[in-house]
């Protein structure tokens, strides 16, 4: 198959760029989801919202506050573009083009809501909803276009890059591109060739190599992977986003509790009933960044030896607001028999948010020609070591339309001749990939990163985390080139890889900073373990 525009991936970043694209009708884009849904993606389960420009606002006051939620490690270009497009963009595409609806207040101005480390009331949201409103509305938006090929249950397996897979081996002497993608159809159980002048990478997170994650099933860091093997230079990979507050059930992947939960007045409690943030973070309590509050509930169920800790908005707002602002929440928690307007929330903190990813510039351009990225797989610069609440969507929304404008108005780039690139090759393959197998080497891999590259590292955890990670990711390597492909052995090999990726970044990083946080000291030559006395957290400058 030949397409001028490769697309993997169908969040909010893939799709923003899938459908500014589409407005030059002589080009063929091609989008890849992951699933048998259009709209399935971390987007599509955002709940919060999506920054915009609040009242008595300022591009300079969003920059203020992404860079010290970022604790100084953000990147300025990328975020005063963010800052200054975004709002821009939430206008011109998502409310005027797609026509989405908002919540407002009864006097119709825009019901702006509030969430940690934000210094005004900027959030846009659709109740607790808004990650689904935005993907329903883009992907109905994409559909109505001729030129956008949406080929759904499809994994991407590895980039097609020159002349890595290139047939004549005189190739090597030729510059590195990218050129499309080898891609699994999950109902077919073949491999087709894609061969396009550009490819987007718009595969999202990580958060299912994690034992706690918010995120879908397919967020096993499949883009960082592809990239990696590619030779794409990656960045900040030790920062991955805790997310304080999913709700306790027994799955991998939990349901998220927004953090608007919090801003708007509830309180982190432990099982006994006593609000403890005001000890970790006296300015900002239950409004502290996230990092701060992931750790702090992890202290919390350490000493306290409890499985969870409570959130309390039921006494903070009557239960007519509750189900007003948050009825997907309140229908999820009344399913398992809580009822968020009677009763506090059992929360743990879950994987949420990967702060790094593949590097890309302004444009969302690599360092391999042909090769965008966009969206959570990427590392723009804007979220440093630890995100702003809600600037996620945003940060899709303007690098997919940054990317599209820079494919729009550059050369465009003519896909490889199909003779020039072999066929997925099978012939050699001698095993089926057992489901259970694959599902046991997940668990340990899980089980690994969360207890060892988690919310508290230490030099002994990592070191431990990349020797066993390492052991796995070879014989893991070894099972992949002699069994035939399945989604979930896809997964298994990235997820490994990505896990080794972390851990290593994690180990050079010797200083604790946003979402990265060693808890060791270095005592004569020794490690010793901090004491409770330690764990009061130092914010960022600027936030006492």
């Amino acid at each position: 198959m030949q397409t001028d525009v490769l697309i993997i991936g169908g969040g909010i970043a893939g799709a923003t760029t899938a459908l500014r694209l589409a407005a030059d009708r002589e080009r063929q884009i091609t989008l890849i989801v992951n699933s048998a849904k259009r709209e399935e993606s971390s987007s599509n389960y955002a709940q919060g919202g999506i920054v915009a420009r609040g009242e008595d606002d300022s591009a300079a006051l969003l920059v203020e506050d992404v860079i010290q939620a970022a604790d100084g490690l953000a990147h300025l270009p990328a975020v005063e573009l963010l800052a200054e497009r975004g709002p821009i963009l939430v206008q011109e595409l998502l409310i005027d083009e797609i026509g989405l609806r908002f919540d407002r207040q009864s006097s119709g101005a825009y019901a702006f809501g509030m969430e940690a480390a934000h210094s005004r009331r900027r959030i846009l949201h659709v109740s607790d909803t808004t990650g689904r409103a935005i993907m329903q509305s883009l992907h109905h938006k994409i559909s109505e276009q001729p030129n956008i090929s949406v080929l759904l249950g499809h994994t991407a397996v590895d980039l097609i890059t020159f002349p890595h897979h290139a047939v004549d081996p005189i190739a090597v002497y030729d510059a590195v591109s990218c050129n499309g993608a080898y891609v699994f159809d999950q109902e077919s159980a073949g491999v087709r060739r894609i061969l396009a002048g550009q490819t987007v990478l718009a595969t999202g997170g990580l958060g299912q190599i994690y034992l706690n994650t918010s995120n879908p099933p397919q967020t096993r860091g499949d883009g960082l992977a592809m990239a990696y093997r590619a030779g794409a230079r990656v960045a900040n990979n030790e920062y991955i986003q805790f997310h304080p507050t999913t709700l306790h059930m027994p799955s991998v992947t939990k349901f998220l509790i927004s953090e608007a939960v919090r801003g708007e007045g509830a309180v982190l409690l432990t099982r006994k009933g006593d609000p403890f943030m005001e000890t970790y973070a006296p300015r900002w309590k239950d409004l502290a960044p996230r990092d701060v509050v992931a750790r702090a509930i992890y202290w919390q169920m350490l000493e306290n030896d409890d499985p969870f800790v409570l959130l309390d908005i039921a006494s903070k707002q009557s239960a007519e607001k509750i189900k007003a602002r948050f009825p997907g929440i309140y229908q999820t928690c009344l399913e398992h028999k809580i009822d968020i307007t009677q009763q506090p929330i059992p929360v743990v903190p879950a994987a949420h948010y990967f702060c790094g990813g593949v590097l890309v510039d302004l444009w969302g351009r690599t360092n391999i020609p042909g090769l965008y990225a966009v969206g959570e797989v990427t590392c723009t610069g804007v979220h440093g070591a630890n995100r702003l609440a809600s600037t996620s969507l945003l940060e899709g929304l303007v690098w997919g339309d940054r990317a599209a404008q820079h494919i729009r108005d550059a050369e465009q780039s003519l896909p490889l001749d199909e003779r020039d690139v072999p066929q997925w090759d099978e012939s050699q393959l001698i095993y089926d990939a057992d489901p259970s197998l694959v599902q046991g080497d997940m668990q340990s891999i899980r089980n690994l990163m969360w207890h060892y590259v988690g919310i508290i590292r230490s030099d002994y955890r990592l070191s431990r985390a990349i020797r066993e990670l390492r052991h796995l990711w070879l014989e893991i390597e070894e099972f992949y080139r002699k069994s035939r492909l399945t989604d979930g052995l896809i997964g298994l090999r990235n997820s490994v890889l990505v896990g080794l990726i972390i851990a290593r970044a994690a180990k050079r990083n010797t200083i604790s900073r946003g979402a990265h946080y060693r808890e060791e000291k270095f005592l004569g030559g020794k490690i010793a373990a901090t004491s409770p006395e330690d764990r009061k957290i130092e914010l960022p400058t600027g936030f006492d």
